[in-house]
């Protein structure tokens, strides 16, 4: 390769974040402390919603999350297919069932239609949680209006959406708990991380117990009031989901950078979109109804018109230094959920259809538009030599 390898993800780390860690490091408290405390403070004003909750990571936020709904063996929650396998594998972690419904073949987002009928026609449902792909805002208003007319919670997978806004109202506030994620390739990135935000006082007082082993007090509430430091009470089998202070250090800083990369990232899928006009593929679709985060940009490529297969323009793009990657490889077509529930690839069409077109291009706040001319010059160059 003549030029340097341009990867698929990369976190964008600045002194802020270095400086904050290394003073975590030095002040001796490296697990949940002040530093949570303040990320969580920082993060509810962010987002503005009286509770949000640190922890380990969103997979650990989804599970609390169905703990504090008591969702119950035999149970059914409602979710897309087209997501990674932590959204549907924490309903399974209580003895729940996940149910399946195809997604929109716009939005790749839950096929709200397909929703209403599957509430009319299965019983048992709990819970619906809808997951905002790439950073596009679900149909909220007809979920909500769904769930208040079945009586069930909404448990909203963020994990791709900060910040992204449905008609002007941030994700946040639409659920009964929202989760996001803070994973290293997130538009927020702690390395491994995430956050519940809620409205619900007693919800908030629940997790913050189960969180770190049913324990009533962490360590840093211990050290800091009245009470011994070696007293605290166990109230619940709790879990080990809290998030360190050195976690929460890179993320005091990322959030305050979360609205210069969302205007970066905005800024790239815009080249891209313009960039990538008259090819043989598909740009993702900008519902009016959404804000776009922009944590993904998933192109579909028109194989009918070209003499390759999505595998192989992977490959392509590898060679020539670049990365990408795919999202996702349908929980249907997973060995586990296809062998525990006997789907079939048919079975949810339009999923199917999208994950065998679907490229995501590489899209983070400090690539250079150098790095994005580059990306839409090589994509120019296959597609433009592959077409029929």
């Amino acid at each position: 390769m003549s030029k340097k390898f341009l990867p698929f993800a990369l976190p964008c780390i600045g002194e802020e974040e270095i400086n904050e860690v290394v003073e975590t490091l030095r002040s001796g408290w490296l697990t949940t402390g002040p530093k949570t405390k303040r990320f969580e403070e920082d993060f509810a004003q962010f987002i503005d919603i009286p509770y949000a909750l640190a922890v380990n990571s969103c997979t650990a936020g989804l599970h609390l999350a169905l703990e504090i709904i008591e969702l119950k063996p035999g149970d059914k929650v409602i979710t897309t297919p087209y997501t990674f396998t932590a959204t549907a594998e924490v309903i399974r972690y209580l003895g729940a069932d996940p149910l399946f419904v195809d997604i929109d073949p716009k939005t790749f987002n839950l096929d709200t239609q397909k929703l209403a009928a599957t509430l009319n026609t299965v019983d048992g449902i709990k819970a619906i949680l809808p997951v905002h792909f790439g950073g596009q805002a679900c149909d909220m208003d007809t979920i909500l209006a769904l769930a208040q007319a079945h009586s069930l919670k909404i448990v909203e997978d963020a994990a791709h959406a900060l910040p992204t806004y449905y008609k002007d109202r941030m994700i946040g506030h639409f659920g009964d708990l929202t989760v996001y994620s803070f994973y290293v390739t997130k538009t927020l990135a702690t390395g491994e991380g995430g956050m519940i935000v809620t409205t619900n006082a007693d919800y908030a007082e629940r997790i913050r117990a189960l969180r770190l082993h049913g324990i009533s007090r962490d360590a840093f509430d211990r050290n800091s009031s009245e009470q011994p430091a070696w007293f605290y009470e166990v109230v619940a089998p709790g879990f080990k989901y809290n998030l360190t202070d050195i976690a929460a250090a890179l993320g005091i800083h990322q959030l305050q950078k979360a609205n210069s990369f969302w205007q970066r990232r905005t800024e790239i899928a815009a080249q891209y979109t313009q960039g990538l006009a008259g090819l043989p593929l598909q740009t993702p679709y900008l519902h009016p109804d959404s804000t776009h985060a922009w944590h993904l940009y998933v192109i579909q490529l028109q194989l009918e018109k070209l003499n390759l297969n999505r595998n192989t323009f992977i490959d392509q793009m590898k060679e020539a230094g670049i990365g990408t990657s795919v999202h996702f490889i349908p929980l249907h077509l997973q060995q586990y959920w296809r062998n525990r529930y006997g789907f079939k690839p048919e079975d949810f069409p339009v999923a199917s259809y999208v994950y065998q077109r679907a490229v995501s291009l590489p899209i983070y706040p400090c690539m250079t538009d150098a790095d994005v001319q580059r990306v839409i010059k090589t994509v120019q160059k296959l597609l433009i030599e592959a077409r029929k």
